[in-house]
């Protein structure tokens, strides 16, 4: 755009020379009654590369810093992100003319709506607009795109004593850190969230998921070590359960992985252990025993407590948001219905919930909703919404449906 104003300067040589300012005689405006006459750059045009960016006062910092990137594919409807924050995109048209006006004094050539130079001895201060904008872009906070991610990383688990080999084509269905910046519509630090959430772990540069099958070796791997070398299971020794894990073949970013999974670390002196975690265990104990599919609840408890380890303890509260119970005649039914298998925008999850069930209890919808998170909008919001709540008296359980 500066090329343009010089270009447009050189052809012309002229300066204007009416007395005050570009952007400056403008910005000058503060007597009362002040005004500002107004002629056309001799560059101005349409200028389809320059548009107007709405932005709030805590947006300021990162946008002049440069730390804000504008994310999506040309199939997608793109959204800027900050460090830790997503924003959504729309053009605003305005019913008033907006004139952009280049900053600091008028040394580029003006000319009036009647094509002629203006009287450079002329009283009136003037300001030369380069360009008329129809609108502004709006950005309002949005949720984080991460369906896309899930779907992203299911492509190519990690499983035991795998070989990706060499090439493009064993690299395929891996995704690094920038490939995912690239294909996912969220900030960084969102997106290592979401990450986390779906307990991912960096293998050779590579974001994966580790196989659930090779969780449950290594888990089970740990807890026969555990037995074997007598190590408690509120403080297995680190040092010690990677030496042995890494001896059977195990790598020893792979059994971290788990440990972090499964535990939480605990610094004491100058050593660490970590202590494995009772739901976040029988919780995985549960999805095998459920992977065989929908079965009487009384045997799905007796399964289940029977496979977890010695001195943990089952509860059914553990299970919120993993398996649904069906009532069925006098037999209650259960079976897997994952949380973390549900879609993470609104209207998707509120749709497979209710092709899962017409009807929905308060006790049972909420641990499928809580963890939803619109900008601006409330739990009560998003109920009221998507869903319809019916309640025949005061002691009733609410009862939502579609809406």
């Amino acid at each position: 755009m500066v090329a343009e104003m010089e270009d447009a300067k050189t052809q012309a040589g002229i300066e204007w020379d009416g007395g005050g300012g570009g952007a400056d005689a403008v910005l000058g405006l503060t007597a009362g009654g002040a005004s500002v006459s107004l002629c056309y750059h001799q560059a101005f045009g349409p200028h389809d590369d320059l548009v107007l960016l709405e932005a709030a006062d805590d947006l300021l910092p990162d946008l002049l810093r440069g730390r804000v990137t504008v994310r999506g594919r040309p199939d997608e409807e793109a959204v800027l992100c900050t460090p830790s924050a997503t924003y959504s995109m729309k053009f605003v048209g305005t019913s008033n003319s907006v004139f952009l006006i280049p900053p600091g004094e008028p040394s580029a050539p003006c000319l009036r709506p009647d094509n002629t130079n203006g009287d450079a001895n002329a009283a009136d201060v003037m300001a030369a607009a380069i360009k008329l904008a129809p609108g502004n872009i709006e950005l309002v906070r949005t949720a984080p795109r991460l369906d896309k991610l899930r779907s992203l990383l299911l492509e190519r688990p990690y499983i035991l004593d795998e070989d990706l080999g060499d090439g493009f084509q064993h690299k395929k269905g891996l995704y690094t850190w920038q490939d995912l910046c690239k294909l996912i519509q969220a900030s960084d630090g969102e997106l290592l969230d979401g990450l986390n959430t779906l307990t991912a772990v960096e293998i050779d540069g590579f974001w994966r998921t580790v196989d659930a099958n090779s969780v449950n070796t290594i888990l089970d791997m740990i807890l026969h070590n555990s037995v074997l070398y007598d190590w408690p299971l509120n403080a297995v020794p680190e040092n010690d359960v990677l030496s042995v894990m890494e001896s059977d073949g195990f790598a020893h970013k792979i059994v971290t992985h788990c440990l972090n999974r499964f535990g939480t670390k605990v610094e004491q002196e100058t050593r660490s252990f970590w202590s494995l975690d009772e739901k976040r265990v029988c919780l995985q104990f549960a999805r095998r025993v459920l992977g065989a599919g929908k079965m009487k609840l009384a045997n799905f408890m007796d399964k289940w407590e029977r496979s977890v380890p010695s001195g943990m303890r089952v509860d059914i509260q553990m299970l919120e948001g993993e398996v649904l119970c069906d009532k069925l005649g006098a037999e209650t039914w259960v079976h897997a219905f994952s949380v973390a298998d549900l879609p993470l925008m609104p209207a998707e999850r509120f749709a497979a919930l209710f092709r899962e069930r017409l009807k929905w209890e308060w006790k049972d919808l909420q641990p499928y909703i809580r963890d939803l998170r619109v900008p601006g909008v409330s739990s009560e919001g998003l109920l009221i919404k998507y869903t319809r709540r019916t309640q025949p008296s005061a002691e009733a359980e609410p009862i939502f449906t579609a809406r």
